[in-house]
């Protein structure tokens, strides 16, 4: 996400948040949000659009990306319709294939419903992947991901085009409750 962030500040001004410092989800009684919630919820809705990087851990996302993605879906829907590019990597050479597909699955919630650009990028390798300035080394590789990173601009202005259904979704969404299927 650093690399994205740097190469390519003139295409796009690209802000990294951490998610690391959200509490841990857990419903709360009083249905009040925590203060760092409301504050990634608002940069969520205040961008074009969100790049998500995942590593891969045991086959699956981080607990600290499902905790932010549990708050962020909690009466709030910062990711309804964004147009979301997922990126990842981890240390073997599968990347981190199965965290996207999972991720994937979990940003088509009906809490959630983002808009998911079709492919990912997906880093290999990881640990051999860039240089000590941190830039990657191979050609192809940063030639795939400017292809995808340009592929996500115009998805972004697609997807800014799709909002007849938009306020449709937003309802359902709010009146969508697990506890009472």
């Amino acid at each position: 996400m650093q690399l994205m962030a740097t190469h390519f500040s003139e295409k796009a001004e690209i802000e990294l948040v951490e998610i690391k410092d959200l509490p841990m989800f857990n419903k709360p009684a009083t249905r009040q949000l925590p203060e760092a919630v409301l504050e990634l919820a608002k940069k969520i809705e205040g961008a074009e659009g969100v790049i998500i990087g995942t590593p891969e851990y045991d086959h699956s996302i981080p607990a600290v990306l499902m905790n932010a993605l549990a708050w962020l879906s909690y009466g709030i829907y910062p990711l309804l319709n964004k147009p979301i590019m997922i990126t990842g990597a981890s240390y073997g050479t599968l990347g981190s294939s199965r965290a996207q597909l999972q991720l994937r699955q979990i940003l088509n919630a009906p809490e959630l419903k983002a808009s998911v650009l079709p492919d990912e990028f997906l880093l290999s390798n990881s640990l051999t992947a860039f240089d000590k300035k941190g830039h990657l080394v191979d050609i192809e590789t940063i030639q795939k991901l400017e292809a995808m990173f340009d592929d996500y601009r115009l998805f972004v202005k697609m997807t800014g085009k799709l909002s007849h259904a938009k306020e449709l979704l937003h309802k359902e969404a709010e009146n969508f409750d697990w506890e009472s299927l």
